[in-house]
């Protein structure tokens, strides 16, 4: 009887890495049209500048009611069937979001926006498949390039919405909903492209792994539940953070224009989104060496100078642009050192489960801060929603002894 062939988990982590980085690419792609147009739309249907959180807060209440159900469907059947539900969501709510805006039926829009937010927990669980046979010692890194592959689509789906402006006008489809035919392309190259080259699937792989390798091999993978609750936590508000001050920023570019501001728009949210995903392999390297809360904190620091500069600067162009770019880049910090951070303090028959549980619960906050960023922009303007946020920052920051302190693998 022939032996069975020993695997070469390296040259698959690598294959793995390089797949679901370009599926970030096309995903980048896909939802940046939506990130930079949702305010807009909602805007455009109701009329009301108080709804339009109501356009993000979708999304990421999709993207929470979705990333517990595909953590489960990953665990049992692995990450490639999880992966590719979420374009299939995705490309039934772009339909919709289209249909919606043509009809200017607010309720549909908003069913549209919640499945693509379904989508985009898909998507946001390619990180964590990137730490599925990743080393210990490389896992800050690998999950960073794949955020960091998301610049490349995340940075152009903004900037297309001029030319999908004019393909919409084209094709005679609603305003502000062009640059979803750029979104429909790519969601369905990803889902291609996860179908037929991500094998073998890593977390499956992985589980066979462990499954063979007996307990010496994975005695230093002990469960750490506080700190592993502290990540969910500083991951879940730096999102909120973020998710609720952007949101808002496409509205005050454009009560600050005076008139059309889609050029703006396009330039400042593409500017932030280089911000969060550009700079997240040095995030994830100095994690790697230095610490996971330390990059954490760090994020805080950047987040908080974000806030600030909202403050100071909100009533200039130039002042929204460098508030925008901190705040992606705080939130690259928080988001790809809490994620590694996570990882490690769980056991892995339990790694699935919370890593769905930490992005629903960071969608969900998120989902709130937009609608409550969109209340409080109508009370208190821009300069109040960024002080406003900064209570978060402040939180996170207080709580880090929790995992710092940590000594006892079981605490």
């Amino acid at each position: 009887m022939t032996a069975p062939v020993a695997l070469d988990y390296a040259r698959i982590q690598r294959r793995t890495v390089g797949v679901l980085a370009a599926g970030q690419i096309l995903g980048g792609v896909a939802f940046g049209a939506t990130v930079s147009l949702g305010a807009l739309l909602a805007r455009d249907i109701t009329g009301e500048d108080a709804l339009s959180g109501f356009a993000t807060a979708s999304v990421t209440l999709g993207a929470a009611l979705a990333a517990i159900p595909l953590a489960r469907l990953a665990a049992k059947a692995g990450r490639r069937f999880a992966l590719t539900l979420g374009n299939l969501l995705a490309l039934i709510g772009i339909s919709i979001v289209i249909t919606a805006a043509a009809q200017s039926v607010f309720a549909l829009f908003i069913v549209g926006i919640v499945l693509i937010g379904m989508g985009n927990a898909g998507n946001l669980q390619s990180r964590f498949a990137a730490t599925d046979l990743a080393e210990p010692a490389r896992r800050g890194r690998d999950l960073s390039v794949v955020v960091w592959a998301t610049t490349v689509g995340a940075v152009a789906g903004p900037l297309l919405l001029g030319p999908g402006e004019a393909v919409g006008r084209a094709l005679g489809m609603p305003v502000h909903t062009g640059s979803y035919i750029f979104s429909l392309v790519a969601q369905v190259a990803a889902f291609l492209l996860y179908v037929i080259a991500l094998r073998p699937d890593p977390l499956r792989t992985a589980q066979q792994r462990d499954a063979t390798s007996g307990p010496a091999a994975v005695a230093d993978r002990a469960d750490r539940p506080r700190v592993a609750r502290y990540a969910i936590f500083a991951v879940a508000a730096s999102h909120a953070v973020m998710a609720s001050v952007m949101a808002m920023t496409p509205i005050h570019l454009q009560h600050m224009t005076h008139g059309d501001a889609t050029v703006i728009v396009g330039i400042t949210i593409a500017a932030h989104v280089a911000g969060m995903y550009g700079l997240s392999p040095v995030f994830g390297f100095i994690s790697d060496r230095f610490g996971r809360v330390r990059v954490i904190l760090l994020g805080q620091l950047l987040l908080a100078g974000a806030l600030v500069s909202a403050f100071i600067g909100g009533d200039s162009h130039a002042g929204v642009l460098v508030a925008l770019v901190l705040l992606g880049l705080g939130w690259s910090a928080a988001t790809v050192a809490g994620s590694a951070l996570l990882t490690e303090a769980s056991a892995p028959d339990r790694r699935p489960k919370r890593q769905g549980l930490s992005d629903s619960l960071m969608s969900l906050c998120a989902a709130v801060g937009a609608v409550l960023a969109g209340l409080v922009l109508a009370a208190v303007e821009y300069r109040g929603l960024a002080l406003t946020a900064l209570v978060l920052v402040v939180a996170v920051t207080a709580l880090s002894p929790l995992a710092l302190k940590v000594r006892d693998p079981q605490s």
